[in-house]
Parts: C-alpha cells; sequence; structure tokens
C-alpha cells in the first residue's frame, strides 16, 4: 500500500504514526519527524509542568505503540520510513532531559539524535535488529531503536556537559 495523505487519513492510527504529516515527506521522513517534535515541543513544554512533560511523553509512548503496530500491519512492512513517531516521542524525551538549554543546546541535541537514528551505531544498530516483525512486538521495536539512539543523544551531551 503507498503511503499517501489519503493513506494518513484512512484510520486514526495512521494520523498518529505519520507524525501529523510530517512522515510523508519524500526526502529524509526521520528528520521531518523529529523537526516536527521539536515545534511541537516549543509550543507546549511552557503550557505544561515538568511531570505533566513527563505523562504527556509516557502516554505518547503508549498511543505511539498502538498507532505503529497498526500503520506498519496496515502498510504490510515491518518498519516503515513514513512512520516517524518513534522520532517524535524519543526526542521530546531529549528535550524534556535537557532543557532549559540554549537553541544551540537544541540543535545539538537534534543533529546528534538524527546520526544515532539514522547512522545506527553500536546499541543502536543491535536495538533495531531485536524487534523485527508484526503486530506488538514489532510495534515495541518500532520504538525502542528510537529511544535506544535518544539514550546515546542524552549520554554525548551529559559527557560533553561534564568534560
Amino acid at each position: 500500500m503507498k503511503v499517501s495523505a489519503r493513506f494518513m487519513l484512512s484510520h486514526p492510527a495512521h494520523w498518529v504514526a505519520l507524525g501529523f504529516g510530517s512522515g510523508l515527506s519524500p526526502k529524509a521522513p526521520g528528520t521531518m519527524g523529529t523537526l516536527w517534535a521539536w515545534l511541537c515541543w516549543w509550543a507546549v513544554h511552557d503550557r505544561l509542568s515538568v511531570s505533566e512533560q513527563g505523562l504527556l511523553i509516557l502516554l505518547a509512548t503508549l498511543i505511539g505503540w498502538w498507532a505503529c503496530t497498526v500503520t506498519a500491519q496496515h502498510l504490510e512492512v515491518c518498519d516503515p520510513s513514513a512512520i516517524v513517531w518513534d522520532e517524535v516521542v524519543a526526542f521530546w524525551l531529549i528535550l524534556w532531559l535537557i532543557l532549559p538549554t540554549s537553541f544551540w543546546g537544541q540543535l545539538t541535541a537534534f543533529a546528534l539524535f538524527r546520526f544515532f537514528d539514522a547512522a545506527k551505531p553500536g546499541p543502536v544498530g543491535w536495538a533495531d535488529a531485536q524487534f523485527k516483525g508484526f503486530g506488538w512486538r514489532g510495534g515495541f521495536g518500532i520504538l525502542f531503536d528510537d529511544f535506544v539512539a535518544a539514550f546515546c543523544t542524552l549520554l554525548v551531551i551529559s559527557l560533553w556537559r561534564w568534560l
């Protein structure tokens, strides 16, 4: 099945999994999804307490698990590039944990996360291979490697700040 605006609008899970349209980008959908996540975080983070932000990330992860599972099954592809909700929640987690920081700090986090997510070095590549397939396990796998990429990003930022 072809990923299109029509496909996205055909089911609520598709709308979420495709990052409200950001995953429809013909080039670098993961980067577009991460940019969309960054813009959304700017719009909401000042309106929510730190604990509410954490709850938002938790709920977005659980809803995303469902949405990614359903959308991958409907597309008949284990981890389609158009599914970007994994980038969204992982980057929200990064921003939640590093803020307050400057624009340049956020940009550095963005670049590091995109590197780890796209290149999949070491633990990210391992995580990407762990939960392949369809169903709830496969839906979790879509999210899992991005959370590992987020952890690697946070580790690099922590080491940088420590040094």
